[in-house]
């Protein structure tokens, strides 16, 4: 008799729970939401805004020749998303490999008139303007808004060091004479430098032109500026 009141009881139970949970349970299965989590964990109802990009601050200012001897300035990208990086045409070692990661950069935006590139070099005694001209055609550069430029040595390297923060400097004993950065810059519509954060939520800075990683990174952040 005893067992018979327990089962009794426990069915009773399973009746009332039957008609709490499951139109619950229908109803989260009718709106797709059963598979956004488990009974452990809450569902969250927020989404991660993964277009933001840190804004560092306005990029530096500067003035050069291009490799048609024409002065080519930061006004010049104005309302354009453009990349920048420092070179120079004879350097035995990084500057191939930035040079094929900005070749695939200006490949993925090709024809966009609101993107382009800045190649500045650190070796303006050597790379006058039609050095770096023929160093253009020699990579097969086709963009028009893909410019090389050329000046004043101590104007360069006080861009690099001091505006940009981006090493460059003279070295005997490093391989073509030089040393500097493999980083490439990202810069907005407004000019101003952009990153992303990294897996602890620091910015950045700039992006590894030396990494594929570095690449694909910056090819989507690039893309994300544009639509801005």
């Amino acid at each position: 008799m005893l067992k018979n009141k327990s089962y009794i009881g426990i069915s009773f139970v399973i009746l009332v729970f039957g008609i709490y949970a499951v139109p619950k349970i229908m109803d989260r299965i009718q709106n797709n939401d059963i598979v956004k989590g488990d009974r452990l964990d809450k569902v969250s109802t927020t989404s991660t805004n993964t277009s933001s990009l840190v804004k560092i601050g306005p990029a530096p200012k500067f003035e050069l020749l291009n490799q048609d001897n024409i002065k080519i300035s930061n006004e010049t990208y104005k309302g354009k998303v453009y990349v920048l990086e420092f070179f120079f045409s004879t350097c035995p070692t990084i500057c191939p490999k930035m040079n094929q990661s900005m070749l695939q950069i200006e490949k993925t935006f090709f024809g966009n008139p609101n993107f382009g590139i800045v190649s500045i070099t650190i070796d303006p005694e050597h790379d006058n303007s039609k050095v770096l001209k023929e160093h253009r055609e020699l990579l097969g550069v086709k963009s028009s808004n893909w410019n090389f430029l050329t000046g004043d040595k101590t104007y360069i390297f006080d861009l690099s060091n001091k505006g940009f923060n981006l090493y460059a400097g003279e070295n005997n004993k490093a391989k073509g004479g030089f040393e500097h950065s493999g980083l490439f810059a990202l810069i907005d519509k407004n000019g101003t430098i952009r990153c992303r954060k990294d897996d602890y939520g620091n910015p950045i800075l700039y992006y590894d032109g030396l990494d594929k990683k570095g690449v694909r990174d910056i090819q989507q952040d690039i893309a994300i500026l544009l639509k801005e």
